[in-house]
């Protein structure tokens, strides 16, 4: 029996901000050519949690749509790699949506992971899970090339994580 449509049907929560179709072509073009084909089962995403307990699905949803109510569509811009060891990203930088994250982080405190409990640092993953040598090459292709990328963040994003897979529950655009 599939889950209720839109809901987490007791799998983790992920929260992401959702980039314009645009941005989001463009960043996925480059995953789709940079990422190991075999690996690569996501679309290009900018992640703020990873696995949000699905016991938490409730406070979560009523903490999006609070957030993204009173928020504007935060401006963001792409104009560098980071280096991820075995994997290369574009460093996103919005201090909006970073102060957004420490608000959740206090909303949703005892409910994260180590990893959702550390600082953010936005990104999207073009490539991972290859080699140092195979990612700082890619670095030193694409570096001198990334030209700035200026756009706005649209919204939040509510995923369910199922088997390596987000299935997709529901968007809270920003409407500040």
């Amino acid at each position: 029996m599939s889950p209720p449509p839109g809901t987490a049907d007791g799998k983790p929560l992920l929260v992401t901000a959702e980039m314009p179709k645009d941005i989001l072509a463009w960043a996925d073009g480059l995953r789709r050519a940079h990422f190991p084909p075999e690996r690569n089962r996501l679309r290009a995403h900018v992640t703020l949690f990873h696995a949000l307990p699905p016991s938490s699905e409730g406070e979560v949803r009523r903490t999006l749509a609070e957030l993204s109510k009173e928020a504007e569509p935060p401006p963001a811009r792409i104009d560098s790699l980071m280096n991820l060891g075995r994997g290369t990203a574009l460093a996103v930088h919005c201090p909006d949506v970073v102060a957004l994250h420490s608000e959740m982080q206090d909303r949703f405190h005892g409910l994260m992971t180590p990893q959702d409990s550390q600082k953010l640092r936005l990104h999207i993953t073009i490539q991972n899970k290859v080699t140092g040598d195979e990612a700082k090459a890619l670095q030193a292709q694409l570096g001198p090339s990334l030209e700035p990328v200026e756009f706005r963040f649209h919204g939040l994003g509510l995923y369910a994580y199922e088997d390596g897979l987000w299935r997709f529950m529901r968007e809270y655009p920003f409407r500040g």
